[in-house]
């Protein structure tokens, strides 16, 4: 079987949205093979790029047509596949808990891994390399929390701001709060029990 069809065979079992990079395929040829065959199934319409060094199965709508990547696919993408941790941080992290309705053209992500930034589209996904306590609650509702608090602003944040997480976040995810608490700068950390239930 040749690199084209080994990709294209396992590019078919993807779900449609899935972004990946060439060292996805390295188990099956040389990077200058692997780069020759994506290159070919861009051109017959397999796959898309949609950016330096990565590709995806778009995603088809029935009213919009093809949808553009998902950034939280792309960041994944980026991070690759050798454990390294994200967290969405800044103007992002808060408008994923719906605390900002500001949708950042420059997304950035801190992690424990290799610092990189790319376009995609007008776009720009940056992962920031960070300290390991900076990283200790990635992945997890708190780590989003307290990224997006320290972007709202210690001196911008009210009770008002933040009510709408305790009506949104789960009990297990209160719970989680209260045993991340301790992560955070201590401002954080007071609006972070006030959520869970538990402030002042």
């Amino acid at each position: 079987m040749t690199v084209r069809k080994a990709i294209l065979k396992r590019v078919r079992k993807l779900t449609p949205g899935t972004v990946f990079t060439p060292a996805d395929f390295a188990d099956l040829g040389t990077p200058y093979a692997v780069g020759m065959a994506l290159a070919r199934l861009v051109r017959a319409g397999s796959v898309r790029r949609v950016g330096q060094g990565l590709y995806d199965v778009p995603r088809q709508d029935p009213v919009l047509g093809t949808l553009s990547p998902d950034t939280d696919a792309i960041a994944q993408a980026l991070a690759g596949r050798h454990g390294m941790k994200l967290q969405p941080t800044g103007a992002y992290a808060a408008n994923l808990l719906g605390l900002s309705e500001q949708v950042p053209m420059k997304v950035a992500y801190l992690t424990d891994g290799t610092p990189r930034t790319v376009r995609i589209g007008r776009r720009q996904i940056v992962l920031r390399h960070t300290t390991p306590r900076r990283m200790a609650a990635a992945g997890r509702i708190s780590g989003l929390v307290i990224h997006a608090l320290r972007w709202l602003g210690k001196s911008h944040i009210t009770e008002e701001t933040v009510r709408p997480l305790c009506r949104r976040l789960d009990a297990k995810a209160k719970r989680q709060l209260l045993a991340d608490a301790h992560l955070a700068p201590a401002w954080v950390a007071k609006w972070m029990r006030w959520i869970a239930g538990e402030g002042d």
